[in-house]
């Protein structure tokens, strides 16, 4: 599984979700809103945290912990 962070760089939520991720077992990697304009097009992003499993945009916000885990199995 795939899992993309797309976050602006002055992000100031990323530590927190970084944690609940980890907390929650998933393996991710963090691309930044600045470097990939193609996305936020595509996308229409207006926010950050997005949050991209294989490719598909799956949270347009900073979930809850118990939305990561509803989603991820955890």
């Amino acid at each position: 599984m795939d899992v993309q962070l797309l976050v602006t760089q002055t992000d100031f939520c990323i530590p927190n979700l970084e944690c609940e991720l980890q907390n929650v077992g998933v393996n991710y990697h963090i691309d930044y809103v600045e470097s990939n304009p193609e996305l936020v097009n595509q996308y229409n992003i207006k926010h950050s945290p997005n949050i991209f499993v294989d490719g598909k945009l799956v949270f347009r916000h900073q979930p809850t912990i118990n939305e990561l885990q509803d989603y991820f199995g955890s």
